[in-house]
């Protein structure tokens, strides 16, 4: 909010909108909702909250932790199989979510380059207390995960052909966070770019870990944004402020 031109109540307003509401509010509703001039301004508005929503002493998951991972794009012709990296336009996204009894916990999400089992590790070990059970499925990326401190639970995963028939799914909570984050993509932002999923991602995941308590969510995001320097709207607009792997666009802005 530095040197801002928007007055703080119109800040306030646009973070209580953005943490209270669970589907979330695309830059041209919160136009509209504050009488904003310009979309721009809207749009740089969520960016900037978006930067703000990941505390950096947060802490790990913990417990029982099932394990995904999932493509965010749209279908596309020619490929040859759910691990082709090569030509695909769509980004690779891993998903980590506390199991509760039946219920999800708090949940992780970030975009990775590949399927290798160091970029899958890296994620885990930022992400989930040492100690942790991990379920997943039989992906070999996931082996040796033994030997980094954790309990490892591989499942074989049934064809998707058989999931859509309602065979269960070895990850089911995770399953349905994947299922959630695509269903909210598509029915708030009609798709994101490529090049700022990972700031849509950390959005989904502040507001799902807050889910019950959207008041304290308010209060946190305005606490925590206090913490972050300001970004400038050419830094957000080229994403250069987020770090990379940062390839093509995958749909909308």
């Amino acid at each position: 909010m530095h040197h801002t031109k928007t007055p703080l109540t119109v800040w306030f307003w646009a973070a209580y909108l953005m943490a209270t509401d669970k589907r979330g509010v695309s830059a041209l509703l919160l136009q509209h909702q504050l009488a904003l001039r310009r979309y721009e301004t809207a749009w740089m508005m969520l960016h900037k909250f978006r930067r703000a929503m990941v505390n950096v002493a947060r802490e790990p998951l913990r417990g029982e932790v099932e394990v995904d991972d999932t493509w965010v794009g749209g279908p596309q012709a020619g490929l040859r199989g759910s691990r082709q990296l090569k030509g695909r336009k769509a980004a690779l996204v891993i998903v980590a979510v506390e199991k509760r009894g039946r219920a999800t916990g708090r949940a992780r999400m970030a975009v990775i380059p590949d399927f290798k089992a160091a970029t899958l590790t890296a994620f885990l070990k930022q992400n989930v207390a040492p100690g942790s059970t991990l379920y997943s499925d039989s992906l070999k990326s996931f082996t040796g995960l033994q030997e980094t401190g954790f309990k490892h639970m591989p499942r074989n995963q049934p064809l998707r052909i058989d999931l859509n028939k309602g065979t269960k799914s070895v990850v089911p909570l995770a399953d349905r966070a994947i299922g959630n984050l695509q269903q909210w993509l598509i029915g708030t932002y009609h798709g994101v770019s490529r090049d700022q999923l990972q700031v849509y991602l950390d959005e989904f995941v502040f507001r799902h870990n807050r889910r019950r308590l959207p008041m304290a969510a308010f209060q946190t995001l305005l606490g925590l944004g206090t913490g972050h320097k300001p970004t400038h709207y050419k830094q957000i607009r080229g994403a250069r402020d987020i770090s990379k792997p940062r390839p093509q666009p995958i749909g909308g802005s």
